[in-house]
């Protein structure tokens, strides 16, 4: 069990009448994810060929159907007003129904609240159970804004360590050496991002049932669950077990199913007092999404899932692609993800050889490197809570894909 700190440099701090910034957001890193993918566009837009893996955003076109929903609600006087901050009663109406169809989940529209994309909700669900100093725990590897989002909240992330002999999943076992009396949620996402690691059903009831024992929370992160290859299935855990239901949060979104990253639509779905508590808060934050984006949102979910089968279906095609290359790589080790658009790969082979005239000792060096010398962005596991990996996201064009990780095997072949 490991406390979680900020990535945030330190340093003395000031007294508090001379502070400019609070210490509650001056102590919060920026998102690692999303600082490569604006240096791999800076990079690009100086003139340089930079071929960036570091953003979780597919590179298709949002379906034609949802663009087309979304003009037309540009012109309807009605989307020009204000709406209720909980999200459009039709648009909550259609991701309960959706929720049903896709995870056999039967939620009423008083259990959705629409956000401001998936970060949103993954805040307002820690915000509305946790207290100052109540324990979260984070299965690392973990996507880099869960803790940065617990903190904010009040909460104190605490790391469970995993890695590639359990699959990246955490068991009851580590979990349970983790509780303590101050444990009050856990934070469970499958697929996972960074690792494209997807809990089986054994091991989501096996959880589950160990926090209904134990009274904790599950905060449930389901942005990736129609990305799923190998025979692989998602298992929703209020669906596996139905008693964690009353104490269990799911998170989603339209972002990477319906290709919508810049739409930001999101919702959390979970027991009425709490949505209703979320939504009194994010009156005062946002007031509702936009209701345009809404409109989007509420034809890519009442639609058929046929451009998200295509997607999955490229999807699929690149993992196996970046997998047999990066695996082929000396001192690489790379496991086959079984959900999302990752790969997840173990770099601490590299590290500490020699690459013209330096010796990269952490993932982050070896990171910096590959940007200068091969001009190829990725994400360093230290983002993730897991120094000695790379993050690799494969929702980019094949070619781009085989030529990124091409330059990267050509460099590294060089390191002795």
């Amino acid at each position: 069990m490991t406390a979680v700190t900020s990535s945030s440099s330190g340093g003395s701090s000031p007294a508090a009448t001379d502070r400019r910034i609070s210490e509650r957001i001056g102590g919060i890193a920026e998102s690692a994810t999303l600082a490569v993918d604006a240096k791999a566009k800076a990079l690009k837009a100086a003139g340089r060929p930079v071929i960036g893996f570091g953003a979780g955003e597919p590179d298709f076109p949002t379906p034609q159907p949802v663009v087309d929903a979304a003009i037309a609600a540009c012109s309807d006087p009605k989307n020009h007003r204000y709406s209720p901050a909980g999200g459009l009663p039709e648009l909550r109406e259609a991701v309960a129904a959706k929720t049903l169809r896709d995870s056999g989940w039967e939620v009423s529209a008083a259990q959705v609240l629409i956000t401001n994309g998936g970060k949103q909700a993954v805040f307002e669900a820690f915000a509305t159970v946790v207290d100052e100093g109540d324990e979260i725990l984070l299965p690392a590897p973990f996507w880099t804004t869960y803790p940065e989002a617990a903190r904010m909240a009040g909460g104190v992330p605490v790391q469970v360590d995993t890695d590639a002999t359990t699959g990246f999943l955490p068991t009851v076992e580590a979990l349970e050496a983790a509780r303590t009396p101050r444990t009050k949620v856990l934070l469970w996402c499958s697929p996972s991002n960074p690792t494209g690691a997807v809990a089986p059903r054994e091991l989501v009831e096996a959880v589950g049932r160990w926090a209904e024992e134990h009274g904790i929370w599950v905060i449930a992160d389901e942005i990736y669950e129609h990305l799923v290859y190998d025979g692989a299935e998602h298992v929703s855990m209020p669906v596996a077990v139905p008693g964690i239901a009353d104490r269990c949060i799911v998170v989603n979104g339209v972002a990477k199913t319906y290709a919508m990253t810049g739409w930001r639509v999101g919702w959390l779905i979970g027991p009425t007092d709490v949505v209703k508590a979320a939504a009194n808060m994010q009156s005062h934050v946002t007031s509702n999404v936009c209701n345009v984006a809404q409109r989007a949102a509420l034809a890519a979910v009442s639609g058929p899932l046929d451009a998200v089968e295509e997607m999955r279906a490229a999807f699929d095609r690149r993992r196996r692609t970046i997998v047999e290359m990066l695996s082929a790589i000396d001192g690489v080790e790379c496991p086959t993800p079984k959900g999302a658009f990752y790969a997840y790969a173990d770099v601490q082979g590299l590290l500490g050889r020699e690459l013209r005239g330096e010796r990269p000792k952490t993932s982050v060096d070896l990171a910096a490197a590959i940007l200068e010398h091969a001009e190829v962005a990725v994400v360093p596991g230290e983002a993730f809570g897991t120094p000695g990996y790379f993050r690799l996201s494969y929702a980019l064009g094949d070619d781009d894909l085989r030529a990124g990780v091409s330059r990267m095997a050509d460099l590294l072949a060089e390191m002795s």
